[in-house]
């Protein structure tokens, strides 16, 4: 489908994404592993010494609920784009969307018990998102046994990404979008060359004993990264020099829902502590207010300075403003 020059390539049946491997995840993902970086890491998500810290989300009942739902929405995806419930092929097509998305949760489940004693929900999630991503482009072309082998592989390489994005770029990504979208949207293109078995569309694999497919899977592969980057930077550096992508250091740390709708998102005010922790949260923002007040203090003094970053109270705090003198008349 498409028409373009990838789909003529002279070698297998030239480039083959039947739902979007290419130009919807690894196009995505890479645009946004420009946009993480180009934005920078979030307050406090590196240590001095570049390890990165976990940041947590907040809410884990929606991130299942969430993935819940484009799980759903997965298999109109796959088998949608036969672009006729006629054609027998949607059944295996959404066959193989549901084992490779169980295959990428089942493994990032093992996976994370075998290395931290724990279930990691989140990484659970993540593990199912990689194996819908990862079947995308060749859910139409492979056997359930391959698209199972494809899920697998999904979670480890998402696993992985996770690690390289984080640790060795230093790329600040909170929702592990590179590793989901981008890393296995090129390991589903690859996938096709792999283990198409030449039953649907002519689309055979390695497995077959024809390496021509995956030659051109790598072809269109590469123009879908090239193409991602030259126009991530091209964006994002735009709009950084431009009108701005990111806020203060101070409206970050006090919050852009202070900022934008005038309200915070989670409450720690004095009026609102719970009776349980209201003593020693009391004690806590109290000696919080003297130390900042004896900095901002501190930092009035020196003209050289003014803002200054606390690693005891994890934060910036500014010069407090001087208060002019009134000439008495």
């Amino acid at each position: 489908m498409g028409g373009g020059w990838l789909s003529t390539l002279p070698f297998g049946a030239g480039v083959k994404d039947f739902a979007g491997c290419a130009c919807v995840h690894t196009i995505g993902g890479i645009m946004a592993l420009m946009g993480a970086w180009v934005v920078g890491p979030r307050r406090d998500k590196y240590n001095p010494d570049g390890t990165p810290n976990a940041i947590p989300g907040h809410n884990m009942t929606f991130v299942v609920i969430g993935t819940l739902i484009l799980a759903f929405g997965w298999f109109g995806f796959n088998a949608g784009s036969t672009l006729a419930a006629t054609d027998l092929r949607v059944s295996v097509i959404a066959s193989n969307t549901f084992i490779a998305a169980a295959a990428g949760a089942s493994i990032m489940l093992f996976l994370q018990w075998a290395l931290t004693g724990y279930i990691d929900v989140a990484f659970i999630c993540n593990g199912a998102l990689a194996g819908l991503v990862a079947v995308t482009a060749p859910c139409a072309y492979v056997a359930p046994w391959a698209a199972a082998v494809i899920g697998l592989l999904s979670g480890l390489i998402m696993r992985g990404a996770v690690w390289l994005v984080e640790v060795k770029f230093r790329v600040d990504d909170p929702l592990g979008a590179v590793a989901v979208h981008a890393a296995n949207g090129i390991w589903g293109m690859l996938a096709v060359g792999i283990f198409a078995d030449g039953t649907y569309g002519g689309v055979s694999g390695l497995i077959t004993g024809q390496g021509g497919q995956l030659l051109a899977q790598f072809i269109g592969t590469i123009v879908a990264i090239a193409w991602a980057v030259a126009w991530g930077a091209a964006i994002f550096f735009g709009l950084k020099y431009t009108i701005g992508i990111r806020v203060s250091e101070l409206v970050e740390f006090e919050g852009t829902d202070i900022h934008i709708h005038g309200s915070p998102c989670y409450i720690t005010e004095e009026k609102f502590l719970s009776p349980v922790s209201e003593e020693f949260t009391r004690e806590d923002l109290q000696k919080e207010k003297e130390q900042v007040s004896i900095l901002e203090q501190a930092m009035s003094k020196d003209k050289a300075r003014e803002k200054i970053y606390s690693e005891k109270l994890g934060r910036w705090v500014y010069a407090a403003v001087k208060k002019e003198k009134t000439n008495k008349k």
